[in-house]
Protein backbone atom coordinates (compact mmCIF):
# COMPACT_ATOMS: atom_id res chain seq x y z
CA UNK A 1 0.00 0.00 0.00
CA UNK A 2 1.25 3.41 -0.81
CA UNK A 3 0.94 5.53 2.59
CA UNK A 4 1.03 8.84 0.78
CA UNK A 5 -1.86 8.33 -0.83
CA UNK A 6 -3.27 6.54 2.22
CA UNK A 7 -2.48 10.24 4.22
CA UNK A 8 -3.15 12.35 1.43
CA UNK A 9 -7.14 10.90 1.87
CA UNK A 10 -6.92 10.78 5.45
CA UNK A 11 -6.00 14.18 5.11
CA UNK A 12 -9.13 15.47 2.91
CA UNK A 13 -11.67 13.24 4.57
CA UNK A 14 -11.14 15.22 7.98
CA UNK A 15 -11.10 18.39 6.42
CA UNK A 16 -14.42 17.72 5.47
CA UNK A 17 -15.16 16.81 8.94
CA UNK A 18 -14.02 19.79 10.50
CA UNK A 19 -16.10 21.99 7.84
CA UNK A 20 -19.12 20.01 8.25
CA UNK A 21 -21.51 21.54 11.03
CA UNK A 22 -23.61 18.25 10.87
CA UNK A 23 -20.54 16.23 11.85
CA UNK A 24 -19.17 18.56 13.81
CA UNK A 25 -21.69 19.40 16.62
CA UNK A 26 -22.21 15.83 17.97
CA UNK A 27 -18.59 15.45 18.45
CA UNK A 28 -18.85 18.55 20.42
CA UNK A 29 -22.35 18.72 22.32
CA UNK A 30 -21.81 15.13 23.49
CA UNK A 31 -18.68 15.15 24.78
CA UNK A 32 -19.13 18.12 26.81
CA UNK A 33 -22.02 16.39 28.68
CA UNK A 34 -21.03 12.80 29.37
CA UNK A 35 -17.67 14.36 30.67
CA UNK A 36 -18.31 17.63 32.50
CA UNK A 37 -22.14 18.34 32.90
CA UNK A 38 -22.71 14.45 34.06
CA UNK A 39 -19.96 13.84 36.64
CA UNK A 40 -20.44 17.39 38.24
CA UNK A 41 -24.11 16.32 38.09
CA UNK A 42 -23.22 12.90 39.69
CA UNK A 43 -21.27 14.66 42.34
CA UNK A 44 -23.35 17.61 43.38
CA UNK A 45 -27.11 16.15 43.10
CA UNK A 46 -26.73 14.34 46.99
CA UNK A 47 -25.52 17.56 47.87
CA UNK A 48 -28.39 19.38 46.56
CA UNK A 49 -31.11 16.66 47.81
CA UNK A 50 -29.83 16.58 51.37
CA UNK A 51 -30.29 20.57 51.41
CA UNK A 52 -33.80 20.34 49.85
CA UNK A 53 -34.59 17.57 52.60
CA UNK A 54 -35.03 14.84 50.34
CA UNK A 55 -33.41 11.49 50.51
CA UNK A 56 -31.92 9.08 48.76
CA UNK A 57 -33.80 6.14 49.58
CA UNK A 58 -33.28 5.14 45.86
CA UNK A 59 -29.30 4.54 46.19
CA UNK A 60 -29.90 2.76 49.72
CA UNK A 61 -32.51 0.28 47.80
CA UNK A 62 -29.13 0.35 44.77
CA UNK A 63 -26.66 -0.72 47.28
CA UNK A 64 -28.68 -4.08 48.28
CA UNK A 65 -28.79 -4.91 45.03
CA UNK A 66 -24.78 -4.48 43.99
CA UNK A 67 -22.90 -7.48 43.07
CA UNK A 68 -20.53 -9.19 46.03
CA UNK A 69 -17.03 -8.28 43.47
CA UNK A 70 -18.46 -4.79 43.37
CA UNK A 71 -19.33 -4.36 47.60
CA UNK A 72 -15.54 -5.73 48.70
CA UNK A 73 -14.08 -2.97 45.83
CA UNK A 74 -16.21 -0.29 47.86
CA UNK A 75 -15.11 -1.49 50.85
CA UNK A 76 -12.38 1.28 51.62
CA UNK A 77 -14.72 3.92 51.07
CA UNK A 78 -17.02 6.09 53.76
CA UNK A 79 -20.75 5.90 52.68
CA UNK A 80 -20.53 9.27 51.83
CA UNK A 81 -17.71 8.39 49.08
CA UNK A 82 -19.35 4.82 47.77
CA UNK A 83 -22.35 6.36 46.01
CA UNK A 84 -19.10 8.76 43.90
CA UNK A 85 -17.50 5.51 42.86
CA UNK A 86 -20.44 3.54 42.00
CA UNK A 87 -21.70 6.40 39.65
CA UNK A 88 -18.51 7.96 38.27
CA UNK A 89 -16.72 4.82 38.14
CA UNK A 90 -18.94 1.95 37.85
CA UNK A 91 -22.09 2.92 36.39
CA UNK A 92 -20.57 5.60 33.47
CA UNK A 93 -17.57 2.91 32.43
CA UNK A 94 -20.04 1.40 29.93
CA UNK A 95 -21.46 5.00 28.79
CA UNK A 96 -18.07 5.90 28.07
CA UNK A 97 -18.45 3.80 25.06
CA UNK A 98 -21.00 5.08 23.34
CA UNK A 99 -18.63 7.70 22.42
CA UNK A 100 -15.57 6.18 20.08
CA UNK A 101 -19.20 4.12 18.92
CA UNK A 102 -20.56 7.80 17.94
CA UNK A 103 -17.56 9.44 16.94
CA UNK A 104 -16.14 6.91 14.52
CA UNK A 105 -20.15 6.21 13.09
CA UNK A 106 -20.62 9.96 12.72
CA UNK A 107 -17.59 10.36 10.38
CA UNK A 108 -17.74 7.18 8.88
CA UNK A 109 -21.27 8.29 7.20
CA UNK A 110 -20.10 11.14 6.22
CA UNK A 111 -17.09 9.54 4.65
CA UNK A 112 -19.27 7.13 2.75
CA UNK A 113 -22.94 8.08 2.59
CA UNK A 114 -22.00 11.50 2.84
CA UNK A 115 -19.51 11.57 -0.22
CA UNK A 116 -22.25 10.41 -2.25
CA UNK A 117 -24.64 12.40 -1.04
CA UNK A 118 -22.36 15.34 -1.96
CA UNK A 119 -21.10 14.03 -5.30
CA UNK A 120 -17.76 13.17 -4.87
CA UNK A 121 -17.72 9.77 -4.61
CA UNK A 122 -17.09 9.14 -8.57
CA UNK A 123 -14.54 11.65 -8.46
CA UNK A 124 -12.82 9.74 -5.77
CA UNK A 125 -13.07 6.56 -7.25
CA UNK A 126 -11.44 7.22 -10.19
CA UNK A 127 -8.40 8.33 -8.66
CA UNK A 128 -4.86 5.76 -8.77
CA UNK A 129 -5.23 4.66 -5.18
CA UNK A 130 -6.39 1.05 -5.04
CA UNK A 131 -9.54 -0.12 -3.53
CA UNK A 132 -7.64 -1.66 -0.60
CA UNK A 133 -5.84 2.18 0.01
CA UNK A 134 -9.14 3.79 -0.38
CA UNK A 135 -10.78 1.15 2.20
CA UNK A 136 -8.03 1.82 4.49
CA UNK A 137 -8.11 5.22 4.12
CA UNK A 138 -12.06 5.93 4.77
CA UNK A 139 -11.53 3.46 7.95
CA UNK A 140 -8.32 5.77 9.35
CA UNK A 141 -10.05 9.02 8.70
CA UNK A 142 -13.00 8.08 11.20
CA UNK A 143 -10.82 5.59 13.75
CA UNK A 144 -8.74 8.02 14.25
CA UNK A 145 -10.55 11.11 15.53
CA UNK A 146 -12.56 8.29 17.25
CA UNK A 147 -9.70 7.92 19.35
CA UNK A 148 -8.20 11.04 19.77
CA UNK A 149 -11.94 12.34 21.26
CA UNK A 150 -11.85 9.62 23.79
CA UNK A 151 -8.78 9.94 25.08
CA UNK A 152 -9.24 13.60 25.22
CA UNK A 153 -12.51 13.35 26.72
CA UNK A 154 -10.82 10.79 29.34
CA UNK A 155 -8.05 13.52 30.61
CA UNK A 156 -11.05 16.03 30.81
CA UNK A 157 -13.48 13.64 32.85
CA UNK A 158 -10.52 12.47 35.04
CA UNK A 159 -9.67 15.92 35.74
CA UNK A 160 -13.78 17.27 36.73
CA UNK A 161 -14.35 14.39 38.24
CA UNK A 162 -10.96 14.51 40.94
CA UNK A 163 -11.76 18.09 41.17
CA UNK A 164 -15.50 18.26 42.08
CA UNK A 165 -15.24 15.27 44.23
CA UNK A 166 -12.25 16.45 46.47
CA UNK A 167 -14.31 17.44 48.83
CA UNK A 168 -15.56 14.10 49.39
CA UNK A 169 -13.04 12.01 48.35
CA UNK A 170 -9.99 13.71 49.60
CA UNK A 171 -7.46 12.13 47.23
CA UNK A 172 -7.22 11.65 43.73
CA UNK A 173 -9.93 8.36 43.14
CA UNK A 174 -10.15 8.07 39.26
CA UNK A 175 -8.97 6.41 37.07
CA UNK A 176 -8.67 2.52 38.31
CA UNK A 177 -7.57 -0.36 36.88
CA UNK A 178 -10.85 -0.89 35.11
CA UNK A 179 -10.77 2.68 33.24
CA UNK A 180 -6.94 1.90 31.85
CA UNK A 181 -8.23 -1.60 30.97
CA UNK A 182 -11.29 0.23 28.88
CA UNK A 183 -9.38 3.33 28.03
CA UNK A 184 -6.23 1.03 25.98
CA UNK A 185 -8.01 -2.06 25.30
CA UNK A 186 -11.61 -1.75 24.85
CA UNK A 187 -12.16 1.91 23.57
CA UNK A 188 -10.09 0.64 20.40
CA UNK A 189 -12.15 -1.54 18.95
CA UNK A 190 -15.97 -0.35 20.12
CA UNK A 191 -14.54 2.76 17.72
CA UNK A 192 -13.96 -0.15 14.99
CA UNK A 193 -16.96 -1.41 15.91
CA UNK A 194 -19.12 1.87 15.03
CA UNK A 195 -16.50 2.09 11.89
CA UNK A 196 -17.28 -1.48 10.80
CA UNK A 197 -20.83 -1.45 10.80
CA UNK A 198 -21.49 2.08 9.69
CA UNK A 199 -18.90 0.60 6.49
CA UNK A 200 -21.72 -1.59 5.73
CA UNK A 201 -24.57 -0.12 6.18
CA UNK A 202 -23.85 3.17 4.53
CA UNK A 203 -22.81 1.10 1.25
CA UNK A 204 -26.89 1.21 0.87
CA UNK A 205 -27.42 4.81 1.73
CA UNK A 206 -27.84 7.26 -0.34
CA UNK A 207 -27.45 10.21 2.49
CA UNK A 208 -25.46 10.96 5.18
CA UNK A 209 -28.87 11.08 7.95
CA UNK A 210 -30.11 7.59 6.46
CA UNK A 211 -26.74 6.43 7.23
CA UNK A 212 -26.48 7.79 11.09
CA UNK A 213 -29.71 6.96 11.93
CA UNK A 214 -29.42 2.76 10.79
CA UNK A 215 -25.84 3.04 12.22
CA UNK A 216 -27.03 4.52 15.46
CA UNK A 217 -28.53 0.33 16.20
CA UNK A 218 -24.97 -0.34 17.09
CA UNK A 219 -25.41 1.11 20.41
CA UNK A 220 -27.91 -1.60 21.51
CA UNK A 221 -25.32 -4.00 22.78
CA UNK A 222 -23.74 -0.94 24.90
CA UNK A 223 -27.30 0.16 26.29
CA UNK A 224 -27.60 -3.86 27.21
CA UNK A 225 -24.54 -3.35 29.93
CA UNK A 226 -25.57 -0.10 30.99
CA UNK A 227 -28.84 -1.76 31.90
CA UNK A 228 -27.52 -4.83 33.25
CA UNK A 229 -25.30 -2.83 36.16
CA UNK A 230 -28.20 -0.63 36.55
CA UNK A 231 -30.17 -3.53 37.68
CA UNK A 232 -26.99 -5.20 39.53
CA UNK A 233 -26.99 -8.31 36.97
CA UNK A 234 -23.07 -7.52 36.97
CA UNK A 235 -20.71 -4.49 37.61
CA UNK A 236 -17.88 -3.09 35.17
CA UNK A 237 -15.02 -4.80 36.63
CA UNK A 238 -11.27 -4.98 35.03
CA UNK A 239 -12.37 -8.95 34.06
CA UNK A 240 -15.64 -7.63 32.64
CA UNK A 241 -13.77 -4.69 30.48
CA UNK A 242 -10.94 -7.49 29.30
CA UNK A 243 -13.52 -10.16 27.68
CA UNK A 244 -15.22 -7.28 26.26
CA UNK A 245 -12.44 -6.08 24.77
CA UNK A 246 -11.40 -9.44 23.44
CA UNK A 247 -15.36 -9.87 22.44
CA UNK A 248 -14.52 -6.54 20.20
CA UNK A 249 -11.67 -7.25 18.78
CA UNK A 250 -13.08 -10.50 17.47
CA UNK A 251 -15.94 -8.85 15.84
CA UNK A 252 -14.21 -5.96 14.43
CA UNK A 253 -12.19 -8.40 12.52
CA UNK A 254 -14.88 -10.00 10.92
CA UNK A 255 -16.66 -6.66 10.10
CA UNK A 256 -13.21 -5.27 8.43
CA UNK A 257 -13.02 -8.82 6.68
CA UNK A 258 -16.68 -8.24 5.49
CA UNK A 259 -15.92 -4.55 4.68
CA UNK A 260 -12.84 -4.88 2.47
CA UNK A 261 -15.04 -7.47 0.23
CA UNK A 262 -17.79 -5.63 -0.42
CA UNK A 263 -15.59 -2.48 -1.09
CA UNK A 264 -14.89 -2.73 -4.58
CA UNK A 265 -15.16 0.34 -7.42
CA UNK A 266 -17.57 -1.46 -9.43
CA UNK A 267 -20.40 -1.87 -6.93
CA UNK A 268 -19.41 1.68 -5.51
CA UNK A 269 -19.99 3.03 -9.10
CA UNK A 270 -23.22 0.87 -9.92
CA UNK A 271 -25.11 2.36 -6.78
CA UNK A 272 -24.00 6.30 -7.76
Amino acid sequence: MNMQIIRALVKRDLKTVFQSKAVLMPLIIVPLIMFVVMPLLMIYLPDMMSVSGTSLNDMDEYMQMIPPGMLAELSGYTVEQQPIVIMLVYFLAPMFLILPIMVASVIAADSFAGEKERKTMEALLYTPATDLELFTAKMLSAWLPALAVALLGFVIYAVVCNAAGWHIMGRIFFPNVMWIVLILWVVPPAAGLGLGSMVLVSRKMKTFQEAYQMGGMVVLPVLLLILTQAFGVMYFSTLVAALLGLALWLVDGVLIWMGVKSFQRGELIAQL
